[in-house]
């Protein structure tokens, strides 16, 4: 999968979430690369457009050891029930160094599990994660560094 395809499997995930759930799931999607132990957002939309990277390495919180660990495959996913406020709530592999992450700046986990409506807004994501499996993303450094949708 490319980026831009990535993008808009993102977008419609998304808007298949929030209509399940009947609110925004997650307010802020980002695609980042940790290749070479560096991060760059790819991809993002959100309200923390300029903050996001700047307070990534903060806000990752109890996922940072899942996710720095490198052990999670392309489709592989995990959640972190106790994150609040900016901090990272999940994040799925998208490929080798590549992750989306999935935020609520203003709900956490625990709240939005508590919503009975959480079950069927999860298969959107799952659905995702399939997809991914199937195609993980590849990217040609050729394009833009960013990308927002």
């Amino acid at each position: 999968m490319t980026l831009e395809e990535i993008g808009g499997q993102i977008k419609s995930c998304a808007d298949a979430m929030n209509s399940r759930y009947g609110s925004a799931v997650f307010d802020e999607w980002a695609v980042v690369s940790l290749v070479e132990n560096k991060a760059r957002v790819l991809f993002y939309t959100g309200p923390r457009n300029d903050a996001f990277l700047e307070n990534f390495v903060k806000d990752l919180g109890t996922l940072r050891a899942d996710l720095l660990g490198g052990k999670f495959g392309p489709g592989d996913f995990e959640f972190s029930r106790h994150a609040v406020g900016t901090h990272i709530e999940a994040f799925l592999a998208l490929g080798l160094g590549y992750y989306l992450i999935c935020n609520n700046t203003r709900e956490s986990m625990e709240t939005i599990a508590k919503n009975p409506r959480w079950l069927g807004a999860q298969v959107p994501f799952v659905e995702l994660a399939e997809k991914v499996r199937a195609q993980p993303l590849a990217v040609s450094w050729d394009t833009k560094w960013f990308a927002k949708v």
